[in-house]
């Protein structure tokens, strides 16, 4: 049984002021996740206002995935309602190692300083903004050197604000989108900030699992976001089967918007898989961006999808941001076409490999598993993530748990070890598997 609701926080005489009176409950925390709402007919009544009133206010509300109707069990507040209130990451103090962050290692970054030295300093102005060809250039010869269609294309903000701009350029709120799980964050905050509804599919190290797919497909979803690898959480990376297996499901659903979010590909470490990528399909894309691999305040990605789904993409960035900024295309560039460049990206990618393998062999000789070969992300089961992230966070690391990751799987952290030493890893390894014999279950003692 949930916990009891503060009906006064309900109020309003219209349908739109009865779902903000709820909407603004939730971010307040007055309505907690799992609430169970007032019946139509018991809120109609205490608030006088007909029956269709308080329906059209949780269909709102449910198009705008805050709540679901539950049949017998009533409309509950949904667990992911207020990503807003999340801090993107909460500061770790002196002494603390932060394995939580998700950032790339700064010191194999290309350097910035040498590029903006070269940028011409010109001032775009409207009406001769848009893609720099040089940059869209770059990325057909990427796509098309890894198998990739690539005819037409866009350049958005980074893979997140492009994620958002396909969804927006085929859904509606209510409709609901085949998700990873455990899944990105920000792609579970955005599905839920748009008023979509998620399908949870697991993953494991090949990706999104075909097996389970097929009964998510029947909940006639109208998208899917999947990580072709680097996925974050937990490392995972297509392998040539298994995206066969996911391609030729895909196949028998073809009103289904596909989205792959390549967002890491440059360092993934792991060769290039794709489902949607070869343009067999009525609607897909595939976005690549450089944020892991020239900086995370290079707000860039380019988007390869249909010709339908690009110019829906592009139309609506006319209307809203205009533009990407072209000097930051010009940064990103001038980056890309230096000779130092392909270098510098390869020890990243060889790099961030080497740290993974030996932060696996730490855990793995200790009976702890590291999920996943791509990127620098790994999942680490527990069954216990909340308390062993405090107990590791008092013996001085901090990791991020698996809470804002995961919808059905069971629990975890996520640690990041982009920048994570041989001595470190050992050091951590050797630290969690202490807390995880507190009492012989993986709980600390």
């Amino acid at each position: 049984m949930s916990d009891p609701i503060d009906e006064a926080a309900l109020s309003g005489g219209t349908a739109a002021e009865i779902a903000l009176s709820v909407e603004r409950a939730i971010s307040a925390g007055r309505l907690a996740a799992g609430a169970r709402l007032p019946t139509v007919r018991g809120l109609a009544a205490r608030l006088a206002v007909s029956p269709a009133t308080v329906n059209a206010a949780y269909r709102t509300l449910r198009n705008r995935g805050l709540v679901a109707a539950a049949g017998r069990a009533g409309t509950r507040v949904l667990e992911r309602t207020a990503p807003a209130n999340r801090a993107l990451g909460a500061p770790v103090g002196p002494g603390v190692r932060d394995l939580a962050d998700g950032n790339p290692d700064p010191a194999l970054l290309p350097p910035l300083r040498p590029a903006l030295a070269k940028l011409s300093g010109r001032q775009w102005l409207y009406g001769e903004a848009g893609a720099l060809p040089a940059l869209l250039d770059w990325f057909r010869l990427d796509f098309e050197r890894d198998g990739l269609a690539a005819e037409h294309l866009a350049v958005a903000g980074g893979a997140m604000d492009a994620i958002e701009r396909v969804l927006q350029a085929h859904l509606w709120p209510g409709d609901a989108v085949i998700v990873e799980d455990p899944a990105f964050s920000g792609v579970l905050d955005l599905v839920a900030a748009l008023g979509l509804r998620p399908i949870a599919v697991p993953v494991d190290d090949d990706g999104l699992r075909a097996d389970l797919l097929q009964r998510a497909l029947e909940q006639r979803p109208a998208a899917c976001v999947l990580t072709p690898r680097a996925q974050n959480p937990t490392g995972a990376a297509l392998s040539p089967e298994r995206a066969a297996e996911l391609r030729k499901v895909f196949q028998r659903h073809e009103n289904v918007l596909l989205i792959e979010d390549d967002h890491a590909a440059a360092i993934a470490g792991t060769e290039p898989e794709t489902v949607a990528g070869k343009g067999e399909f009525r609607h897909w894309a595939v976005i690549r961006s450089v944020t892991k691999y020239l900086g995370p305040d290079l707000r860039l990605s380019v988007v390869s999808g249909d010709q339908f789904t690009v110019d829906r993409v592009l139309r609506r960035q006319q209307v809203g941001a205009g533009w990407a900024s072209r000097l930051l295309q010009e940064l990103a560039v001038t980056i890309l076409l230096d000779p130092a460049t392909p270098k510098l990206l390869t020890t990243a990618c060889e790099t961030y490999r080497e740290r993974r393998r030996v932060l696996a062999d730490a855990l793995g000789r200790r009976g702890i598993t590291l999920s996943g070969r791509s990127g620098f992300n790994g999942w680490i089961p527990t069954p216990a993530e909340g308390a062993v992230a405090q107990a590791l966070l008092a013996r001085g690391w901090a990791v991020r748990t698996g809470e804002a990751f995961r919808t059905n799987v069971p629990p975890g952290l996520r640690v990041t070890f982009a920048n994570l030493s041989p001595a470190e890893a050992e050091d951590f390894a050797a630290t969690l598997h202490s807390i995880s014999q507190g009492d012989g279950r993986g709980y600390p003692a």
